[in-house]
């Protein structure tokens, strides 16, 4: 058996950490080998985690191995995951140790919370727009409920949003997920936010922009400038006028709002930060990895009012 462990917070810097591990001990693994993810020692687990957890999974079962997820000890994080419906996405991908796992209680759902988007497939199937329907109404509830947003703005995100999850079943060539949790961050900013994680694991944005614009880089096309071309030029592999500006789009807006947003695929990851976590840096030698892992964090704009607080992360990202 393979055995990589998580860090206690399963966030941007606990998947790295996941992907690193994976990449430096694949290369002996045993054909067909058993991999245990270790996630005893997560005591927080957001969205970004959370897909980004089935993803791994996926890039072991393609790889023809054997994954097996050995649940968090904390019984919040477990039912923390059952609440986001990762159990269900995580079927025919992941076996659960042990087996028999229930959660001794189960969360009240709400059919329709402002406060989350559970974790929500993605596949190009014919009811995708149908699917980009509830996340769009969803994001929109969540977003208008929590941060205070006018509603022009609001529209205008969700409908960026919703581009960049069509992307992935006609960009990608992948199935991916999305899902949106509100939190408190109560020390750094003391207000509201709400975390958005989008991911496929398909060609990466560098081999879907390849073709029309790898030759007018030569030899500085590289996955870094990839995702700067879909970010800040609005890029795509097609030509149709209009296509490729989701991606864009969410950047624009995400600036404008004071918010966090990060693109990793392949070997980078473009980090465009807020002004209230402005240390963060590009990354462009990381671990290689399948795919695009897309991540967004949006402030209220006004003073946090106590009204449906839920899930202090805290500041502990």
């Amino acid at each position: 058996m393979v055995r990589i462990r998580c860090s206690p917070y399963l966030d941007e810097s606990g998947l790295e950490s996941l992907i690193l591990q994976l990449r430096r001990v694949e290369p002996s693994a045993p054909a067909s080998a058993v991999w245990e993810v270790d996630l005893q020692p997560v005591r927080f687990m957001d969205p970004y985690g959370m897909i980004g957890l089935l993803e791994m999974g996926r890039y072991l079962r393609n790889k023809g191995y054997l994954p097996h997820l050995c649940l968090p000890a904390r019984q919040e994080v477990v039912k923390y995951m059952d609440r986001m419906d990762f159990f269900k996405a995580s079927s025919g991908i992941y076996q659960i140790v042990p087996p028999a796992f229930r959660p001794e209680e189960r969360f009240q759902r709400s059919p329709r919370s402002d406060v989350l988007l559970e974790i929500t497939s993605i596949q190009g199937c014919d009811d995708i727009h149908a699917i980009v329907e509830e996340v769009e109404e969803r994001a929109e509830s969540i977003l208008r409920s929590n941060l205070n947003y006018d509603r022009t703005a609001i529209d205008l995100f969700v409908v960026a949003l919703s581009e960049v999850c069509q992307n992935i079943p006609e960009h990608s060539q992948d199935i991916g997920f999305v899902a949106i949790q509100k939190y408190h961050f109560s020390r750094r900013l003391g207000k509201n936010v709400v975390k958005i994680a989008v991911m496929d694991l398909g060609i990466g944005i560098k081999q879907s922009l390849e073709e029309r614009y790898a030759p007018h880089f030569k030899e500085a096309w590289s996955d870094f400038q990839a995702i700067s071309l879909a970010l800040f030029e609005g890029a795509s592999r097609f030509s149709d006028p209009g296509r490729g500006h989701g991606l864009s789009e969410v950047r624009k807006l995400v600036q404008r709002w004071d918010g966090w947003i990060s693109i990793r695929s392949g070997t980078a990851r473009v980090i465009l930060p807020p002004t209230w976590n402005a240390g963060a840096r590009h990354q462009s030698d990381l671990s290689p990895f399948p795919g695009t892992l897309i991540s967004i964090v949006l402030p209220e704009m006004e003073a946090f009012s106590q009204r449906g607080r839920v899930l202090a992360e805290d500041d502990t990202a």
